[in-house]
């Protein structure tokens, strides 16, 4: 539908065009300037035709197209003209008899939607998958064939600058510290990972990726911020889609999203059930050392994981359009979902001449269970002056995560040597208050200010209980409370090509860890301005160039903080820190973009200083199980990193039907630091993490217009090797494979991909710890995949693209100038 409005208004255009060149005026040219609206949501309305017929030859003489802000200019001959004002499914506007005898400004013209306009036509030209702008990368999901029947983790691993390694972690330009927000608020999980697992990938619209964020986005992510769009519909009347997924191994789904549109309200929901199974494997093949590092003795470990989800996951809201000026938004989020998890370790052992000495078989079968439940509520306030805005949001929730494992630990050469029991209950409760308000100033100025208040509690009850025995050294529970206010405030201006943006954002923290088992009590305060400042200059319409500053923070939370560990091996064992302090970034980014015809180029120049960084450090605890000594990861403030880049995106369309982009990514980190611990034994180890490490990854995604209404995707992937002090990480590809075919008149649509096509994806660590261990593993946390989905559209156009109705949140970003 869209695609069908583009090309019938570019058809409009050159009508007008060509008539107009025809003409032969008398005089000057005068300017007119404007917007186009729509009526019921105030939304822009690009592509849409503004002319000027002449009212004595009945003739267009002059007239031009909105651009995606909904502004038009144009150059005009003084003279009286009715004017036309054309959308296709829009109901034409016509003002008669306008004098037009200087630059004139037609103000604001709303259009009114007519639902019965062309509701089959579907034109396949389709929008580029990755838009590329010069402070962000816009990604449109309903474009890319590999997330159909996937999750949130499934979007963000197929966007440029944007990894998910095995494990579900999100790193961007490979920095882990990633602020991830919904609908431009944080998210209200308890564990992120685990909970863009349980979203749907067809109930997002889209994904803005940003670098670099001002000071309206909380200060949160020293590496940038993930901005994850939720659909909400926009065409008037009853409309949907209903997605059937299956796959291989178990992948079954079934998901809607349904909207009713009317003058006065906009009722939304998306509902979702999904079945899901995602086995994986690991080994890590151990030689154990001497403190004078002869061989001690060898141990083999592998892993198989079978993990069983099923989850729903609904929302339902409205808009209501209590005027023209002001809407209040409601919506209503549940997400549940129960897990099993069998982790099957066995453990060969050897002695220090290979020889095989006995197996151990250490199984854990957990059982999980999750519920969320969360409120949220925004009024915005749009006045006469166009961009005069104050929004008020809201959000309010509970989440509560219960994990139990039954740990059973076997030699085959004796009887059960250990029954393990785990129990990991958390519940949070998380409310943010935050307004907004914009003020535009004059022509080319902006003034912003805003609050945001952040509250949240997290309760970790962990127990161990071994051969019916409670463990004391791994029960506890830990408190985690936090309480952050911010005030924001930014300027922005332009002057002729150079747009300049100016914030500063303070925040106070409040910060209280709490280990109720043992008595410790830990409350840190502390305040920070947190400044940024942008710049752009535009040398043509086509080419631009920016520089940008922001400070950052990242809070530690969670696991990280948890001194208790889990226990699926009892050998190599993961601690949290509970006395980590929060670590800090200077971001710099020199970014450039150019566009040709067929080719868009963005590429950027990037360094980031952090203080207390976050490092993970592997260490022998001196302890010993069956004479294999314990080793510990556990993560600590390691003094300075400096992370230094470069990255280009290339979106290329050599010709219509077939679409490429590209993304490439170098950095190299730079870690300076020692530490130093006592082990059991009282001796003071130092060890030195002064390490320099250089890595690349890359990644190009195809996609060709077939004939017979098909289409075809391919995406590679790869992450290049990288060292650190104490090893290194190998070279990981990947390859996705997707295709679609629609069908029953373009309102349904048949796709099959394959994730993972060579199942190459996996972790692969080398680690070399003197006068302790020597190791390398590889982790497959996620086996090949197949999926077959379906997709039905009803009263909706398939390429009918819904703009959700954007909140102040939604639109920041560094780089939204005035002028």
């Amino acid at each position: 539908m869209k695609n069908l409005k583009f090309l019938l208004t570019i058809g409009l255009f050159l009508s007008t065009f060509l008539n107009y060149s025809q003409q032969q005026p008398q005089g000057g040219k005068v300017k007119v300037t404007g917007k186009i609206t729509e009526k019921a949501t105030k939304l822009p309305l690009e592509y849409t035709t503004i002319s000027l017929v002449n009212t004595t030859t009945n003739k267009i003489t002059a007239g031009g197209i909105t651009d995606d802000k909904g502004n038009f200019s144009f150059d005009a001959t003084p003279g009286n003209y009715n004017v036309k004002v054309e959308f296709i499914s829009f109901k034409p506007l016509e003002i008669k008899n306008k004098t037009i005898s200087g630059n004139t400004n037609l103000g604001t013209i709303t259009l009114e939607s007519d639902a019965t306009q062309l509701e089959d036509v579907v034109i396949r030209t389709e929008k580029t998958t990755v838009e590329i702008k010069l402070d962000k990368k816009v990604y449109n999901v309903g474009q890319d064939l590999m997330v159909k029947g996937g999750t949130v983790s499934d979007v963000l691993d197929n966007i440029p600058s944007v990894s998910v390694d095995i494990e579900g972690n999100v790193s961007l330009r490979g920095n882990e510290n990633v602020r991830i927000l919904i609908d431009g608020k944080p998210s209200n999980a308890i564990n992120i990972t685990e909970a863009l697992k349980l979203i749907p990938a067809d109930a997002i619209d889209k994904v803005e990726v940003v670098t670099n964020p001002s000071a309206r986005y909380d200060a949160e992510g020293g590496g940038g911020l993930l901005n994850i769009i939720l659909k909400k519909g926009k065409t008037n009347g009853l409309n949907g889609t209903i997605i059937g997924t299956t796959g291989y191994p178990d992948n079954h789904g079934l998901s809607a999203t349904v909207n009713f549109k009317s003058d006065e309200f906009n009722l939304f929901t998306t509902q979702g059930y999904n079945y899901r199974s995602n086995p994986g494997n690991a080994f890590t093949n151990s030689e154990y050392l001497n403190e004078d590092n002869s061989t001690k003795s060898f141990v083999n470990e592998t892993r198989d994981n079978d993990r069983l989800n099923k989850g729903y996951n609904g929302n339902f809201g409205f808009d209501w359009f209590l005027d023209k000026s002001l809407t209040w938004t409601n919506i209503l989020n549940y997400r549940k979902s129960s897990g099993d998890n069998q982790d099957n370790v066995f453990q060969d052992n050897f002695d220090a001449a290979s020889n095989y000495l006995y197996t151990r078989n250490r199984v854990n079968d957990e059982i999980s269970a999750s519920e969320n439940v969360e409120y949220s509520t925004n009024f915005t306030k749009n006045f006469k002056k166009d961009g005069h805005k104050l929004t008020i949001d809201g959000s309010f929730s509970t989440n509560k995560d219960n994990n139990s494992a039954l740990i059973t630990d076997t030699r085959n050469d004796s009887s059960i040597v250990g029954l393990d029991q785990t129990l990991n209950n958390q519940k949070q409760n998380r409310n943010l208050l935050q307004t907004d308000y914009v003020l535009p100033i004059g022509k080319s100025s902006q003034f912003e200010a805003g609050y945001r208040g952040d509250f949240s509690e997290l309760v970790t009850d962990y127990q161990v209980i071994s051969n019916g025995v409670v463990q004391e050294n791994f029960t506890n529970t830990l408190e985690y409370k936090e309480k952050v206010n911010a005030l924001y405030t930014q300027f922005g201006t332009k002057f002729g090509k150079l747009s300049m943006l100016y914030g500063l954002r303070w925040e106070d923290s409040e910060i209280d860890v709490n280990q109720l088992q043992t008595n410790d009590f830990n409350n840190k305060k502390y305040n920070n301005f947190f400044p940024s400042a942008f710049f752009t200059y535009e040398f043509s319409e086509k080419s631009s160039a920016s520089l940008s500053y922001s400070k950052r923070i990242q809070r530690p939370r969670g696991r990280f903080l948890n001194p208790f560990s889990g226990l699926s091996s009892n050998t190599n064992i993961f601690v949290g820190n509970p006395d980590l302090d929060p670590a800090f970034t200077d971001a710099f980014d020199l970014g450039y973009l150019k566009r040709w015809n067929k080719l868009t180029l963005n590429t950027s120049i990037y360094l980031n200083k952090t203080t207390d960084s976050f490092q993970f450090v592997r260490r022998g605890t001196g302890e010993e199980v069956n004479d294999v000594e314990v080793i510990q990861s556990t993560p600590i403030n390691l003094a300075t990193e400096y992370r230094t880049g470069f990255e280009f995106t290339l979106n290329y369309s050599p010709y219509k039907w077939w679409k490429l982009n590209s993304n490439f990514n170098f950095f190299r980190v730079e870690t300076q630091g020692d530490f130093t611990y006592t082990n059991l034994a009282g001796d003071e180890i130092t060890q030195n993490f002064d390490n320099v490490a250089t890595t690349w990854s890359t990644r190009l995604s195809s996609k060709v217009n077939l004939p017979y209404k098909i289409d075809w995707q391919t995406n590679l992937n790869y992450n290049g090797p990288q060292n650190n002090a104490q090893g290194r990480s190998l070279g990981v590809f990947a390859a996705n494979l997707a295709f679609s075919k629609d069908v029953l008149k373009d309102k349904g649509t048949i796709a099959l991909n394959v994730s993972d096509l060579f199942n190459s994806r996996k972790r692969i660590v080398e680690t070399y710890l003197a006068g302790s261990v020597n190791s390398y593993s590889e982790m497959q946390w996620r086996e090949r995949q197949v999926t077959l989905s379906f997709t039905y559209r009803f009263n909706k156009p398939k390429n009918d693209k819904e703009k959700p109705k954007r909140t102040q949140q939604e639109n920041g970003d560094g780089g939204d100038f005035p002028g």
